[in-house]
């Protein structure tokens, strides 16, 4: 295994450089921010961006916790990519996370000073400190049990005119639990009102009773307790008001829907 290493202090852009770099040098993976990625997934490990705090964050990043250097280095394992780029902070830190992992002494190291201008690292800097945002080297539909309930948006990359032809690259952005602007809460009420709402325009649902969510980490568990015309023909009903709701609250909240049940009281 090849592993390179790419370093740039923080907000410098370097995950939004990943991409493109892999391509260029024909690296299979990413080792980035506690995750393990591979072929446009996020294979293994958990996301430093998570934590509640920078402190935490670090941690998350460093591999610090066995348990998760260990999901990571099995994921390796099984995987078996033919190279991998460790993006990190300083040499140290590159080193330090290419030692936990258990991978080969670095072969090469690049540095973002190196691939990219100074006007590009100063507006990747004003996204970081300025709005809050950071780039995931990863699609955003990848992210949904990362990110679940967190601002993600798709960023697409357009690369071209060069030797190697034109290509898009997709990317995510995100906004950190530990971003200075505080902490993205969705409350129980938004996702009643969004059922609520799809249910008055779905012909034979009479009324909903409850809403009931069970938030976790890799996804949202919703339970509707709902009363159906008696004319109508309920299963086929509670299949759209299902799918219906479903639909919205990802599209609305970016929650990850693990689950969502529609439970008929009753016909009236």
């Amino acid at each position: 295994m090849k592993v390179y290493a790419l370093v740039g202090k923080s907000g410098t852009g370097k995950s939004y450089q990943a991409i493109s770099l892999c391509r260029e040098r024909s690296i299979e993976s990413i080792v980035d921010d506690g995750l393990f990625i591979y072929n446009n997934d996020a294979m293994a490990g958990t996301s430093a961006k998570r934590q509640p705090t920078k402190v935490g964050a670090i941690k998350t990043a460093l591999f610090s916790n066995d348990e998760h250097r260990d999901r990571v280095v099995r994921k390796i394992g099984e995987v078996a990519p033919a190279s991998v780029l460790i993006i990190g902070t300083s040499d140290t830190m590159v080193e330090k996370i290419d030692k936990r992992l258990g991978l080969p002494p670095i072969d090469e190291t690049i540095y973002i000073e190196e691939i990219t201008t100074e006007g590009e690292r100063e507006i990747a800097e004003k996204q970081r400190y300025g709005q809050g945002k950071h780039v995931v080297p990863v699609p955003t539909f990848r992210l949904k049990r990362q990110f679940s309930g967190y601002f993600v948006d798709p960023l697409r990359i357009f690369r071209g005119w060069g030797s190697k032809g034109d290509f898009t690259e997709k990317s995510s952005v995100v906004r950190p639990t530990y971003s200075y602007m505080g902490e993205f809460i969705i409350s129980d009420r938004v996702i009643s009102d969004i059922v609520e709402h799809i249910a008055r325009e779905t012909e034979g649902v009479e009324n909903i009773i409850r809403v009931i969510t069970d938030k976790r980490q890799s996804g949202l568990k919703i339970t509707v307790l709902t009363n159906m015309s008696i004319d109508s023909h309920a299963a086929e009903v509670a299949a759209r008001l299902q799918r219906r709701s479903a639909a919205v609250i990802e599209d609305m909240t970016a929650f990850n829907i693990k689950q969502l049940n529609i439970e008929i009281r009753g016909l009236q």
